[in-house]
């Protein structure tokens, strides 16, 4: 893990950086932090799930620009390009959460169209490197635990989020292999932290957390065994500009996670503990049908090629998430 050091603020100062899914939840906490490094962003978003007050903080700054665009549309795309000299691409934008991928599956196999116009389109206008936010659904049901980038894939044909992220990986590694663009696919596990989803259309922290504020049981589906691996969001954009910067990441695909997973009632008991609502217990429902049993990544990549280890532990992160969720109310 040692390194030469990158200042990201001396590397990405006027640098012009898209951001796809930049409205979401971890493409708003990136634009915020790049916008604090000194880069000149270009947020893009189809507002489709992504909100403005996301990106409140940075909206008036005079080195951010928002443009409402739908990647999977290659027209709206290619404006993009044509107008701006744009040095590098995080590429965040994707129909995602388990209730979305089981309503709006086709939706779900359109963003395919927006990972590739983005890297045909980065390819031909000198983009110096393209970063694609995968995730461990590319793994599947895993087959070995931990799950190591170049260990066996299982991808379930039920699932077309997993899918498409598996594709992604791929057509990038092809965009380096053939044609020399710098890539590099991060397969997030479960992030988490402010301005998360916590409708049903949310993921897990954020759910639970509405329904403990709102004096309910967390609702787990299944039995409560099965694990998952949690990444508070400020580790995973320093994780994500880390690779941006780093030669050694090129081509590579890198799980980014804590490499410290813990079960779904545990998960439900820590929010309810940081609440002050240990009385709730958690209310379980039978097992979705494409729920997958167990996460845990093997992070050593990430550590080997970025030298970095995350920084905030479950429960300060919790606590961090709960406080933001409280002033939001």
């Amino acid at each position: 893990m040692n390194h030469p050091s990158i200042d990201p603020g001396v590397a990405l100062n006027g640098k012009t950086v898209l951001v796809t899914g930049a409205a979401g939840f971890v493409g708003s906490h990136l634009s915020d932090r790049l916008i604090a490094l000194g880069a000149k962003v270009i947020a893009v978003d189809n507002l489709s799930t992504g909100k403005m007050e996301n990106l409140s903080g940075v909206a008036a700054h005079p080195n951010f620009l928002f443009l409402r665009a739908d990647v999977n549309r290659f027209d709206e795309v290619a404006t993009i390009f044509g107008k701006r000299k744009i040095d590098y691409v995080f590429h965040y934008g994707a129909l995602a959460g388990v209730k979305n991928v089981i309503e709006r599956p086709l939706e779900v196999f359109k963003d395919i169209d927006g990972i590739k116009y983005l890297l045909a389109l980065s390819h031909a206008n000198g983009v110096k490197k393209f970063i694609f936010s995968s995730s461990s659904e590319a793994y599947g049901e895993p087959l070995v635990l931990p799950e190591r980038e170049e260990g066996p894939l299982n991808p379930s044909a039920r699932d077309p989020y997993g899918l498409t992220k598996l594709v992604g990986e791929n057509l990038l590694y092809h965009y380096w292999k053939v044609y020399g663009l710098p890539t590099t696919s991060l397969r997030f596990f479960n992030v988490y932290g402010p301005r998360q989803e916590s409708s049903g259309y949310g993921y897990v922290v954020g759910i639970f957390m509405r329904k403990v504020l709102s004096g309910e049981p967390p609702t787990i589906y299944g039995d409560g065994t099965q694990t998952r691996d949690f990444n508070y969001v400020d580790d995973n954009v320093e994780i994500a500009i880390r690779a941006l910067l780093a030669e050694r990441a090129n081509g590579q695909t890198v799980n980014v996670g804590s490499g410290k997973p813990v079960t779904i009632s545990e998960l439900a008991r820590k929010i309810a503990a940081a609440a002050g609502r240990l009385d709730l217990e958690p209310a379980y429902l039978p097992k979705r049908e494409i729920e997958i049993r167990y996460r845990c990544p093997d992070t050593t990549k990430m550590k080997d090629l970025l030298g970095y280890e995350p920084q905030i532990s479950l429960e300060d992160g919790l606590r961090r998430t709960l406080e933001w969720y409280k002033s939001h109310a």
